[in-house]
């Protein structure tokens, strides 16, 4: 599946987005390292500490279904321009995927991609708890 392809099943799942409060509808696609596909979206809570990213969702998503390992993540924005994982899912993102390309999709066409690394530099992992 290319990057394209990803960020557009990112695009397809934001429309399941419930975002009532916000108006700002994610969606996010992921692959796992065995090639399984999973969608989520942005589900917004009237108590807002209570609501969870498209991301998180994704992830979520796959680990339920017993997928431990994650290669790559679109994430699309119903504005049409370019969105990045806050800083929550980018923690959650390297627990399951520290060199994982997080992919992201400006317009129709305009797709980039970024290491998970670059994104959360100095990151904390399981390694950290074991020094």
């Amino acid at each position: 599946m290319t990057d394209l392809q990803l960020a557009r099943l990112a695009v397809e799942a934001l429309e399941n987005a419930y975002a009532p409060y916000s108006r700002f509808r994610v969606g996010a696609a992921l692959v796992t390292d065995d090639g399984a596909v999973f969608v989520g979206v942005n589900v917004e809570n009237a108590s807002y500490g209570l609501t969870v990213c498209a991301e998180r969702v994704a992830i979520f998503n796959a680990v339920s279904s017993g997928h431990r390992k994650v290669a790559r993540i679109a994430v699309a924005c119903s504005n049409g321009q370019e969105v990045f994982p806050c800083g929550a899912c980018r923690q959650v993102l390297h627990e399951f995927g520290p060199g994982m390309k997080v992919v992201t999709l400006a317009g129709d066409e305009k797709v980039s991609s970024y290491s998970l690394a670059s994104l959360l530099p100095h990151s904390f992992g399981p390694q950290d708890l074991q020094k």
